[in-house]
């Protein structure tokens, strides 16, 4: 995350309002690309299975084997995406560039065999076509690759290219789906579902290209990065809780009156669905707003503060950079509220003028608990951004403690008022959002009171290692990994001599 804020420091620092929107617009694709890719896939594949005439039946079910594929990668991953986080960040730190691309195949691997084979014993119960398990299979694993990817990309300064991709990859998408549906004969849900599959290979493969080129060769185990998960337990957890929270409402209300089963295993409650869908996009403004105020202006502050407590700074200094540093974050934080609140109340009203005239079936229901979840959301997205600064300054039990309250309280909270009047419909998400935000709110600013404490007594007298089953695992594939890459380290340093001979020659 200190990556895209570096960068775009550079690139809010040029004036006019071209540059500005650039600015934005890089951010905006960087952190919610391929989420914004998936929302605008999902529109895009029904409105073509529409135009190729394809049945309700089909349209729904089609619709379900893509959330489905959404929804299970986003939580498989979760469990990862924080832990590897924090091991690319301590890698870069730590100049230690060489470990980051066998993190990416390591924890893609797992994902893969992990996620594989659990979908994929669900696809085969599930109750639909042997075509179709396949190709939802498919899907879901091109899922887990990007969704990895992004994780990754952040310290990625391409933001053109990253744009590049995201725009080449849904043209292709699009084009293929029209073209396939069209001028073939096939059936619409095998052609739309090949037609997304190719739309995310692509941005998969551009992402892949782009990593490769900006992270050297990588030696070693590709699993060292699992003892991170013993020296931060508490990261494995925070990224799957959240995720439990931000989508289990919806999972649970399949199960409701409004709930219907499309066919198999697979269920929908398309009422309450299309209104979490386009509520969604309302904390978009948020999650962009955060990488390019709070970061931009944050992150140099809280760098500074630290960097005196290594650097021998006097404690007049390390007192001045904490109020400054605290004061700058709760401006900004203050401002990210409020920013959040105000494009919440006119994403309501906006929706509950335009809406009903899209002619999408649209009910008053439905409306209603599209302003619901727009609170919701909006509470969560600010519960999260100052979740992440509880991660910011290594507060990972607090971060992880709000975020299970979030989990819980939102999935029981919608259990238990899915049994009542559908007018009380989303008002889980407002609950849990709400006991997430005061929660965080509380946690952070008492860390804060007592930030030197935490950031020096805290800290053991001597600096221990872990050294649990899979730190000694880590180890033990660490040293055959060097036996056998032996030959391939010498070859690539022997390579990396001569560019450096040449650029030498070239440059006298």
């Amino acid at each position: 995350m200190a990556g895209i804020g570096f960068e775009l420091k550079r690139l809010f620092s040029r004036k006019g309002l071209v540059a500005t929107l650039r600015a934005y617009g890089y951010a905006g694709i960087v952190t919610t690309g391929p989420m914004l890719l998936g929302v605008l896939l999902l529109v895009g594949m029904i409105l073509l299975a529409y135009y190729g005439n394809t049945i309700k039946h089909n349209r729904e079910l089609l619709l379900s084997m893509i959330t489905y594929a959404l929804l299970a990668s986003l939580t498989v991953t979760s469990f990862f995406t924080m832990i590897t986080t924090r091991f690319t960040a301590d890698m870069l730190y730590s100049e230690k560039k060489d470990a980051i691309m066998t993190s990416f195949y390591g924890s893609l691997g797992l994902m893969l065999v992990i996620g594989g084979i659990g979908y994929g014993i669900f696809l085969y119960f599930a109750g639909i076509p042997f075509a179709y398990q396949v190709l939802s299979l498919l899907l879901f694993l091109v899922l887990v690759v990007v969704w990895t990817e992004t994780t990754y990309l952040t310290a990625i300064k391409d933001y053109r290219s990253i744009l590049i991709a995201f725009a080449v990859s849904l043209l292709i998408a699009f084009a293929t789906g029209f073209l396939l549906v069209t001028f073939t004969e096939m059936d619409n849900i095998i052609v739309l579902m090949i037609a997304v599959i190719i739309g995310y290979g692509v941005l998969a493969g551009w992402y892949f290209c782009l990593l490769y080129k900006y992270f050297p060769e990588g030696f070693g185990t590709s699993m060292n990065f699992l003892r991170w998960t013993e020296k931060y337990p508490a990261l494995t957890w925070v990224g799957a809780l959240i995720t439990f929270g931000l989508f289990g409402h919806l999972i649970i209300m399949w199960t409701s009156p409004l709930g219907v089963q499309i066919q198999g295993l697979f269920y929908g409650a398309p009422q309450y669905d299309v209104p979490a869908l386009i509520a969604f996009f309302s904390i978009l403004i948020t999650t962009v707003n955060f990488v390019t105020s709070v970061e931009v202006r944050f992150y140099p502050l809280y760098k500074n503060y630290f960097s005196l407590f290594n650097n021998e700074g006097n404690i007049g200094d390390i007192d001045t950079a904490e109020v400054n540093m605290i004061r700058i974050l709760r401006d900004e934080l203050s401002y990210l509220g409020q920013k959040q609140m105000f494009s919440t109340i006119i994403f309501i009203v906006l929706g509950t003028i335009l809406i009903p005239k899209l002619d999408i079936g649209f009910t008053a229901g439905m409306l209603g608990m599209f302003r619901v979840l727009c609170v919701g959301y909006a509470l969560y997205t600010i519960a999260n951004s100052m979740m992440l600064i509880l991660l910011y300054f290594a507060d990972n039990k607090g971060a992880l403690w709000s975020a299970a309250l979030f989990a819980v309280v939102t999935n029981v909270s919608t259990w238990i008022l899915k049994y009542g009047n559908s007018s009380y419909y989303g008002f889980g998400l407002v609950i849990g959002g709400a006991v997430f935000c005061i929660a965080v709110y509380i946690r952070l600013n008492i860390y804060l009171k007592k930030l030197k404490y935490h950031v020096l007594s805290e800290q053991p007298v001597f600096a221990k290692s872990a050294e649990g089953k899979i730190t000694v695992l880590c180890d033990r594939l660490d040293r055959r990994a060097i036996i056998k890459q032996r030959s391939r380290r010498k070859f690539y340093e022997d390579n990396i001599a001569k560019k450096s001979t040449v650029d030498m020659t070239t440059s006298k």
